[in-house]
């Protein structure tokens, strides 16, 4: 399946631009208009997110790309999403990328057989008009890899290393989209970087998914433990100067990611909007 949606060579994830509140949507929207301004080509609404969260998102910006990053099969059914999907696409065509992913076991009560399961919702889609390459899976393992490949426009893998990139760039071949997700910290004192990371990765090691993925990218028990080792926490999270931020991200494009999802974690609260931060990888990255 070949690419069809322009996404740039970087994006923003951040659950802070998912609108639960009304209230918000004003500071939102001002938030996705200057996302925009600084040249980023996708807005990633990371958390469970749906169809509804990009709807202001996208009425607030002129050509920027908004996906969900990403939807849970589980917890929406296909044939809603549908609807959503015709709906927005009959306002503002070509500008929504529907991320959808299987979740993980301890978070979905329903969680059976995720790769049926995903099959079935996809065929739902194709059924309901939704276009394949207007999807991408969050894919870890090659099974979803290939199944993004031929049922969709690619894949968005989260929490993942280069080495984890140029594997799934081997598997979904030239044309598919390849969009990682990576942490950044804008922090330049190792002890104080790796703390903000190993506060934010503790939760994702509870999550066999993750930690089965890094076994087999070559990390072991050892790196996994007590919020993850050094070698974990630099391989997943981008952190330092200026210039070894832009070279971690760059080693992802170098092993074959066609766009670089960029997160940033702090010690703030988990849906403020680090808009200063946005700028200033705005800059590093121009």
């Amino acid at each position: 399946m070949a690419k069809e949606n322009s996404v740039g060579r970087y994006g923003i994830w951040s659950i802070g631009l998912r609108a639960e509140d009304p209230a918000r949507n004003g500071e939102l929207a001002e938030a996705a208009s200057e996302l925009e301004e600084l040249g980023f080509g996708a807005i990633w609404l990371g958390g469970s997110t749906t169809v509804q969260h990009a709807v202001p998102l996208v009425e607030a910006t002129a050509h920027i790309t908004v996906a969900t990053g990403i939807q849970s099969i589980w917890m929406h059914e296909a044939a809603e999403t549908a609807v959503r999907f015709a709906e927005l696409e009959a306002t503002h065509p070509g500008r929504f990328l529907l991320g959808l992913g299987v979740s993980h076991a301890k978070l979905a009560e329903q969680y059976r057989r995720p790769y049926a399961a995903m099959v079935d919702y996809l065929d739902a889609l194709d059924t309901a008009g939704v276009p394949a390459d207007r999807r991408v899976l969050a894919a870890l393992g090659p099974r979803m890899l290939r199944l993004s490949r031929d049922r969709a426009a690619g894949s968005h893998p989260y929490l993942v290393t280069p080495e984890h990139t140029a594997e799934a760039r081997e598997t979904l071949g030239e044309g598919p989209l390849l969009a990682p997700e990576l942490k950044v910290v804008l922090e330049t004192d190792a002890d104080r970087a790796r703390s903000v990371a190993r506060a934010h990765l503790a939760f994702y090691l509870g999550l066999p998914n993750y930690t089965n993925t890094f076994l087999r990218l070559g990390f072991t028990d050892s790196d996994l433990v007590d919020g993850g080792s050094d070698r974990l926490i630099d391989a997943v999270y981008a952190w330092g100067d200026d210039d070894r931020i832009r070279g971690q991200v760059d080693e992802f494009h170098a092993a074959g990611a066609d766009h670089v999802a960029l997160q940033v974690i702090d010690d703030g609260p988990g849906d403020a909007l680090p808009r200063e931060a946005w700028r200033r990888l705005a800059g590093l990255l121009g």
